[in-house]
């Protein structure tokens, strides 16, 4: 993962949704302790941000230097640099030590992820007993009968030039590996389905169209997916450029404590 979202972390920063604050509210709810939570994969701090409404102190970890550099910051939040270089002990030694995290949070990441290496840090991390582990992304976006059948056509462009690793998000984390006792949240094979209501200019909407890793990567291979007559058609559809719509993220989560 590292360096995929360098080029476009602009572009990340100013158009990926954040995410409800009652998602935060709920999982704060299901910790005993709010002492310490770890944020990872964290880019420009949406999900720490949130977080540090309700913990003491939170750990936003990237391991791109670019989207860190865009962190939001805030007074509970410590942003970290975690090259992949940087060793388990050393990880688990600056997070804040073994046991000692309430609440580990992956938004939009976890796929990316090399997963045994990361679920055997968050099992030494988590707080016994607890502790808990919300992982979540979104795929789908509804935004009108007029403007989805269009977006389909895009997006399916786009499909030759995803990294295979993305494939738990089409199924919405379906497939994604999930070794953890569930809390009643979503469980192995069986994400909760929740969604993410935005207002949204095209302008932001474009954007985050902009900053997914096929269109770049589709560009770096000399295929612009937004093309001027592609940005048209789209425009069109959403209704013009000065429009705000209300549009729906199709989100999903899973949450779960170490099994002892």
């Amino acid at each position: 993962m590292a360096g995929k979202f360098d080029k476009q972390a602009g572009f990340y920063a100013d158009a990926r949704p954040t995410y409800p604050t009652e998602w935060y509210s709920m999982l704060a709810a299901l910790t005993p302790h709010h002492s310490l939570a770890w944020d990872v994969g964290t880019g420009n701090g949406q999900a720490a941000i949130g977080i540090a409404e309700h913990y003491e102190q939170v750990v936003g970890t990237d391991v791109s230097e670019a989207q860190l550099k865009l962190a939001m910051p805030h007074p509970r939040i410590r942003y970290l640099h975690t090259p992949l270089s940087i060793t388990d002990d050393e990880l688990v030694a600056l997070i804040g030590g073994e046991n000692s995290v309430d609440l580990i949070t992956v938004a939009t990441a976890v796929h990316w992820f090399e997963l045994p290496k990361f679920y055997s840090l968050v099992t030494r991390l988590l707080r016994k007993p607890g502790g808990v582990i919300a992982v979540w992304s979104y795929k789908g976006i509804v935004v009108s009968p007029i403007f989805d059948p269009i977006m389909k056509r895009f997006y399916d462009t786009t499909l030759p030039y995803w990294d295979p690793k993305i494939e738990s998000v089409f199924d919405d984390y379906k497939t994604l590996p999930f070794p953890f006792e569930s809390v009643g949240i979503g469980c192995e094979g069986k994400p909760q389905q929740l969604d993410i209501p935005k207002e949204v200019s095209f302008e932001k909407f474009l954007n985050l169209l902009r900053s997914w890793s096929a269109v770049n990567t589709a560009k770096d291979q000399g295929v612009d997916l937004l093309s001027e007559s592609v940005v048209k058609e789209l425009e069109g559809a959403w209704g013009g450029p000065t429009l705000i719509r209300s549009i729906t993220y199709k989100g999903f989560m899973l949450v779960g404590k170490v099994k002892l």
